[in-house]
């Protein structure tokens, strides 16, 4: 449409139906309805939406639009799909701004375009994906009246978070973290007018003494870009910190409360077995949406203690070969984080023993077996109240409260956990030969059952002791390096981190004990559509890497005009 057109046929039609009337559809066509169809219309106007001039309907739930085209006789197949009906959810969308394009002899406030809509796209495989919708039209009335709507709508969503405290690890992975935050997180936080205030740790610790003592009340969460070393020592910081400020002693917790503030994880470390559990991807724009668009998601988190102690708050640990491995990586730091990995599984294969030690757990009752209670009269717990205990020599044993998804496990190596179902796996590999370790460990990275060996274990538990018989410790020689982290302690690997213990251990689960910021990755799974329902629709693929001021170079070549995005 010319632009001198379109600017002539700006009429604002705000309010209902009755002011204008969208032209009626063709015969027999079936007009495709959103949910929010029969929600109260807010506005209706013209906009140029993809260089078609459409009639746009703003509700309280839905924004929808139809071509505006001249009458043809009915049946008319090319009518029949000009006009079909287009929508996108408002909830859907997370930033407004309006669009204004400047020339370098021209001074003020530019020449209005229209507004611009920032959406969030759910894709395949749980990704999500940022996007923009245009609405074209030049009057500066009509343009204000629907920016300020569209500002009102946002602001409802009180969940979504207004500022943030950003924890960022810049030795994560090949040190990319830092350029990982600044080129694909914060343009889209900033797009959202999310205030940010980072700091950048400069010592292993330095989160944990960071939110011990930093004035939390003025954020609404906290982000950690790094691996999963940092996001599990954020989330330890944060539950640390919210039993201080429930005046509970925090050397033994036996109850102990919320964290409160929602965590996000950027992934940006070598396995981001967090995130990749959490978003069911390790997508770093997906874990950045799911934070502006204020998707929590509770997750369960076990306590660590020994004694009676508390060691520390996490989702994962492994006891022997996991162990093992992980304090060799640690003494080999200088290595990349690939040949470190592959060189520690390496020698702790080449150095394979078993763990003579006694664990005791505490089972869950399966649902059939608690109906069955029910129905007896017995007490309604879930968890069974005799404890059980097996002895022996185990190669490994895993205490998962998240089902560990990676690149060497895509199915997780708990699959059969949840993020928030309240147990924990216990997966215990008792003695064998080094070769069917070996097939046990591979089966993790395809499609066969893993746990299909006559040596291999698996328990569904709320409580787990481990208790190791031997009192040398652990100690690893060759090349002259001791792999030991202490002398007569044993390496436990907790979320990626190296924990060591002299005695018993004793993990138990405590259900939903802290949110993430995520969307549950069985209702993304399940569902057919996408975030945004546009059907036969390319919307602007722009990546949003936006420049200071927010400038984009408009689409002809050799001119000095620009267009920006202004609040």
């Amino acid at each position: 449409m010319p632009r001198g057109r379109r600017g002539g046929r700006v009429s604002a039609l705000e309010g209902g139906p009755e002011e204008a009337a969208a032209p009626a559809p063709a015969a027999g066509v079936s007009q495709l309805q959103p949910p929010a169809a029969a929600a109260q219309t807010l506005l209706r106007g013209i906009f140029e939406i993809r260089r078609s001039s459409c009639d746009v309907v703003l509700s309280e739930r839905a924004l929808r639009w139809r071509p505006i085209v001249p009458e043809r006789p009915a049946g008319d197949s090319k009518c029949d799909v000009q006009c079909k009906e287009e929508f996108i959810e408002v909830k859907d969308i997370f930033s407004v701004k309006l669009k204004r394009r400047y020339s370098a002899k021209q001074q003020g406030n530019g020449t209005l375009l229209g507004i611009t809509l920032f959406i969030c796209l759910k894709k395949e495989q749980n990704k999500l994906k940022d996007s923009t919708l245009d609405l074209i039209n030049l009057s500066e009335d009509h343009c204000d009246v629907w920016f300020k709507q569209f500002k009102k709508i946002l602001a409802g969503f009180s969940n979504r978070p207004k500022s943030l405290k950003v924890i960022l690890n810049p030795q994560s992975h090949k040190k990319e973290a830092t350029q990982i935050y600044h080129e694909k997180v914060e343009p889209l936080l900033r797009v959202a007018g999310i205030k940010t205030d980072v700091t950048i740790t400069e010592y292993e610790g330095h989160a944990l003494a960071l939110l011990k003592e930093c004035e939390l009340q003025e954020f609404d969460g906290v982000v950690c870009v790094g691996g999963d070393g940092s996001a599990s020592e954020v989330a330890h910081a944060l539950l640390l910190r919210a039993q201080k400020n429930a005046g509970k002693e925090t050397e033994s917790i036996l109850t102990p409360v919320r964290a409160q503030l929602p965590l996000g994880l950027i992934p940006a470390g070598s396995t981001n077995v967090l995130a990749h559990s959490l978003h069911g991807i390790p997508h770093v724009v997906t874990a950045t949406l799911h934070i502006i668009m204020g998707h929590v998601q509770p997750v369960d988190v076990c306590t660590f203690s020994t004694t009676g102690k508390l060691l520390r708050f996490g989702f994962s640990a492994m006891f022997g070969f996991g162990g093992r491995t992980l304090a060799l990586a640690e003494k080999h730091r200088w290595m990349s984080p690939n040949q470190r990995r592959d060189f520690a599984v390496m020698k702790a294969l080449a150095k394979l023993k078993p763990e003579d030690c006694e664990i005791s757990f505490l089972p869950l009752i399966s649902s059939h077996d608690l109906e069955e209670r029910k129905a007896e009269g017995s007490p309604k717990s879930d968890c069974n109240d005799q404890w059980q205990t097996i002895q022996g020599q185990f190669l490994n044993v895993s205490i998962m409260a998240i089902p560990c998804l990676c690149s060497v496990a895509p199915r997780g190596l708990a699959p059969n956990t949840r993020l928030n179902n309240g147990s924990m796996a216990l997966i215990i590999a008792r003695n064998t030969s080094r070769p069917e370790f070996i097939k046990h460990l591979k089966r993790y990275a395809g499609v066969k059952n893993q746990f299909n060996f006559p040596f291999v274990e698996t328990y569904t538990v709320g409580e787990v002791k481990v208790r190791p018989r031997n009192n040398s410790g652990y100690s690893l020689e060759g090349d002259g390096l001791h792999a030991a982290a202490s002398e007569n302690s044993f390496p436990w690997n907790v979320d990626g981190d190296l924990m060591e213990a002299k005695s018993e251990v004793q993990v138990k689960l405590h259900p939903r004990l802290i949110n993430l910021y995520g969307g549950s990755t069985e209702e993304m799974n399940d569902s057919q559509g996408t975030c945004i329902w546009i059907p036969n629709v390319s919307l602007s693929k722009r990546p949003l890497l936006l420049p200071s001021r927010d400038l984009y170079p408009i689409a002809q070549p050799n001119t000095f005009e620009a267009t920006e995005l202004m609040d």
